[in-house]
């Protein structure tokens, strides 16, 4: 006499979760590697978060009075 095939239903825990989407914050791109799906911004917005957003003006000697009772 030989056993019964007994198969067991597979746990819901057993299957592989499936990854959730998860969009770059700036461009709405799919983010796919690690870092940039822990930064919430792909490689290239991230580059431009790290350009300032306006050179500095150039330093220019400014013209003012002389105090008075001061002698040069």
């Amino acid at each position: 006499m030989t056993a019964p095939n007994l198969t067991l239903p597979l746990d819901q825990d057993d299957e592989p979760q499936a990854r959730r989407r998860v969009s770059c914050r700036l461009c709405g791109r799919p983010l796919t590697g690690r870092e940039a799906r822990l930064w919430g911004l792909g490689e290239g917005c991230r580059a431009k978060l790290a350009e300032r957003g306006a050179p500095r003006p150039p330093r220019a000697e400014v013209e003012q009075d002389a105090l008075p009772g001061l002698a040069d």
